[in-house]
């Protein structure tokens, strides 16, 4: 026997699907805050003892723009300036010359330098000389003012190549404050005409303007060229000193 057929099944439906995902919900909205209702302040307490007056400050007031203003020199008087610049030599001379404890580093030692100084040292020198010879004192003078103000800014400028570390007007300032000892035998030996007393006094005074330089120049440069430094030096103080020795 055949069996009838089965009747055909009717057609399913069909889910639609997205590729896209549904937009998230919104979020709620934070709640705002509600204002604290603050007491109002209290009135301050009426006194009737009055504030004291501020103190009055021993300190001086400093400017902006630096330590207060500058001090103005064109209208003070001649006589105050000239004090000024001779106070300014006194403490540069007892800086570089005599012992004290800024003559290790030059630039505590002169940093309020000057040429002032060392340009009186140079023609006191000049004209002690020319004084001690006899004849031919011009010529003595423009000699010893020509040695010391060229051999000045040489050795300067030899420093300066060797690398030192120090300025060029500090270093002839220094190099002219060291001949105050030579300055002293000088006249020492215009005084008095011996010629073992000269020999003595130039070799102390020599070893005392050689003592006064030597910190500086050797502390500028680097101390493996120390010696090129303080060998033009002491060739110029010693050059000085036979110059005193050798005038009559």
């Amino acid at each position: 026997t055949v069996l009838p057929a089965r009747p055909p099944s009717p057609p399913r439906a069909q889910i639609p699907v997205s590729s896209s995902l549904p937009p998230p919900p919104p979020k709620p909205a934070p709640p705002k805050p509600q204002p604290h209702s603050f007491p109002p302040p209290l009135p301050p307490p009426s006194s009737s003892v009055p504030a004291p007056p501020p103190l009055p400050s021993s300190r001086p007031e400093i400017a902006a723009s630096g330590f207060g203003p500058a001090p103005n020199t064109l209208t003070e008087p001649v006589w105050d300036t000239v004090k000024r610049d001779l106070s300014r030599i006194v403490s540069n001379l007892k800086l570089v010359v005599f012992p004290n404890p800024y003559r290790e580093d030059p630039g505590k030692a002169l940093r309020d330098w000057d040429l002032w100084g060392p340009f009186f040292f140079i023609v006191f020198l000049g004209l002690t000389l020319s004084w001690s010879a006899s004849v031919k004192k011009s010529e003595v003078f423009a000699v010893a003012f020509g040695l010391l103000a060229a051999g000045a800014v040489i050795l300067t400028l030899n420093v300066l190549l060797l690398g030192g570390h120090i300025i060029f007007f500090q270093s002839l300032s220094l190099l002219g404050y060291c001949l105050f000892p030579l300055d002293v035998g000088a006249l020492i030996c215009m005084l008095k005409d011996n010629v073992i007393l000269k020999v003595v006094v130039v070799c102390v005074t020599l070893a005392w303007s050689s003592w006064a330089a030597y910190p500086f120049m050797s502390s500028a440069v680097n101390p493996r060229r120390k010696a090129l430094a303080l060998y033009p030096v002491f060739l110029m103080y010693v050059s000085v000193g036979f110059l005193i020795i050798a005038i009559d």
